[in-house]
């Protein structure tokens, strides 16, 4: 085999008459010799990364940020009762205004009651649960969620969430704030723990004798199925009564806003959900050979791919084009 110089690639390209030539000494021609990768490799996440592996030819070759990242590779934080993960800024630097946690609470078991300061956007991947929180005039809200309902905590609004029979619940939350993390919400038992007992006492209306045994920081525990949600809402609601604002959303209760050959869409936003300030579209669709194009100029996007595979190509205004198999965010 002869050594390709730079003298003879220009000569030979030269003597054979141009374009036809060059394609036939670099191999352009027969099978391409360059899509071969001997060395170590990792064919499971290969498979999963196709156009990563190979990039078609209408990829971009410049670098472009990274748009997805799978929760497969995101610590879980593991409690009995069940886990936690999340992906923020630090695991997808692309994504600056928006974070996610993906959580899965066994039945009976609670997302310790708490609050923060970016408003909670989620939905049910599997099973029931149970979500509580309080208004900002002291009003309670309880309801069961199961598969594919929606709930909206605005910022600073206390909520717990539970597991119910009869295998718990898991769920994708959505924070518009890209720095979000779980690990800095504020909890019940950490924040009574810093509080003095006698103010504790005062506020409650009991003896500090109440407050000695206050647990330390709980964030999932696990605890027994509770009763039925009448008798939760009752409990709740107190002398202050329930909240007039409806904190949950039955996705499949609406009919589909768009319906195709190819598939159906659901599009949720503050029309319908009136409490929520971030919007959803629910994809559901079959194969096709390609979707429609879309442009957007603010918003940011994140993109839940729950079943099977799909590929989505993103481009800018300042960037080139890239393709990317199973969105996460975008």
């Amino acid at each position: 085999m002869s050594i390709l110089t730079r003298r003879n690639f220009l000569g030979s390209v030269a003597a054979a008459g141009g374009l036809a030539a060059l394609q036939k000494l670099v191999g352009a021609e027969g099978p391409n010799r360059s899509r071969s990768d001997p060395g170590p490799a990792n064919p499971m996440l290969d498979e999963q990364n196709p156009d990563s592996i190979w990039p078609p030819n209408t990829d971009s070759k410049s670098l472009v940020h990274t748009f997805k990242y799978p929760f497969s590779f995101a610590n879980k934080r593991t409690y009995e009762g069940g886990w936690s993960r999340e992906v923020t800024v630090r695991e997808l630097p692309v994504s600056k205004s928006l974070a996610g946690v993906n959580m899965r609470l066994t039945a009976g078991a609670f997302r310790e009651l708490h609050w923060h300061t970016a408003g909670e956007w989620a939905i049910m991947l599997y099973g029931t649960a149970r979500i509580t929180c309080i208004d900002l005039d002291g009003k309670s809200f309880v309801a069961d969620v199961g598969k594919n309902d929606l709930w909206f905590f605005p910022p600073g609004i206390p909520h717990s969430i539970q597991g119910l029979n009869p295998d718990g619940a898991e769920f994708m939350l959505v924070f518009d704030d890209g720095n979000f993390s779980e690990s800095e919400t504020v909890l019940l038992s950490d924040s009574m723990a810093h509080v003095p007992p006698e103010v504790l006492a005062k506020n409650f209306a009991v003896s500090q004798e109440a407050f000695k045994d206050l647990p330390k920081e709980l964030f999932i525990f696990q605890t027994d199925v509770p009763g039925s949600l009448e008798a939760d809402q009752k409990a709740a609601a107190g002398t202050r009564g329930k909240s007039p604002q409806n904190f949950a959303f039955r996705t499949m209760e609406m009919p589909p806003t768009l319906k195709t050959k190819s598939g159906e869409v659901r599009l949720v936003d503050s029309s319908n959900f009136k409490v929520s300030t971030t919007a959803m579209a629910l994809v559901d669709v079959g194969y096709v050979e390609k979707t429609s194009r879309n442009t957007r100029s603010v918003s940011p996007v994140w993109r839940i791919l729950r079943q099977k595979r799909s590929w989505r190509t993103c481009a800018s205004t300042k960037r080139p084009m890239k393709r990317f198999p199973g969105m996460v965010a975008s």
